[in-house]
């Protein structure tokens, strides 16, 4: 048993296919989600005081998940909380390519990076960035220059960010499944089957030996339409984590 740290809640949500995919083969934007399946992920990135997606997940996409329905606006207002949650990007290299429109999105963002920069060298944490399309920079490092995730997360809770949203991709979602940093996921079953043995999955990375993979409890099955709601909790004792860093893979 390892003694548990101060981070965020984080809860992952992905739309899926049939057969388990997460995009096509050619790993194209997954669009397939229905009208639900977005109010869905709308309802809970507006729930969230952050956002975390992968860079492979911007650059497919170009754009992140915004709140625009009033009454989540409102909702949000009302919980004292600003009317965007923190869009954060995970990459490991902080160049990007600002014509994305991701960068005119009228959003806070953030960079969480391994990776130094000239500006981060000069600056203490949690490094403010002038002259940038990010608002902060996180800069968190394991030994071997990975990305070092459970120091990450504990700087985002003493930044303000208790409940967290994972909106992929499927390496990011290993990496932290890998080192106990997941709590709950909402996955979308939706009516297709992608198949294409390199079409992207929910968890990717290295995978889990079956005696030791991360083990589910089914809060919730709903099904809406033609598609199938499911929200899980990761079944493991309160006080379980880990002091292992938690690089990405």
């Amino acid at each position: 048993m390892t003694d548990k740290i101060d981070r965020p809640h984080a809860t992952v949500i992905l739309a899926i296919s049939a057969d388990g995919k997460i995009a096509d083969a050619v790993r194209s934007p997954a669009r397939f989600g229905s009208a639900n399946d977005k109010a869905h992920l709308e309802q809970q990135v507006a729930a969230s005081d952050a956002v975390l997606f992968g860079n492979g997940t911007l650059q497919a996409y170009g754009t992140t998940m915004r709140v625009i329905s009033p009454e989540l606006l409102k909702q949000r207002e009302l919980q004292g909380k600003p009317p965007q949650p923190v869009q954060i990007v995970c990459s490991r290299s902080p160049a990007f390519d600002l014509n994305l429109r991701f960068f005119q999105q009228p959003v806070p963002r953030w960079l969480l990076t391994g990776q130094e920069t000239r500006e981060t060298l000069a600056m203490p944490f949690p490094y403010p960035m002038k002259n940038s399309k990010f608002d902060r920079i996180i800069y968190a490092k394991t030994a071997e220059g990975e990305i070092d995730l459970i120091d990450a997360f504990q700087r985002l809770e003493t930044l303000g960010i208790k409940r967290l949203a994972i909106l992929g991709g499927g390496k990011l979602v290993a990496s932290l499944l890998a080192v106990g940093l997941i709590d709950e996921l909402w996955l979308t079953v939706c009516p297709l089957i992608l198949g294409g043995a390199d079409a992207p999955t929910p968890v990717e990375g290295k995978g889990f030996l079956a005696h030791l993979a991360p083990k589910l409890e089914l809060l919730a099955v709903k099904q809406v339409g033609q598609e199938v709601f499911l929200h899980y909790r990761l079944d493991r004792p309160q006080s379980e984590n880990t002091h292992k860093q938690g690089k990405l893979y």
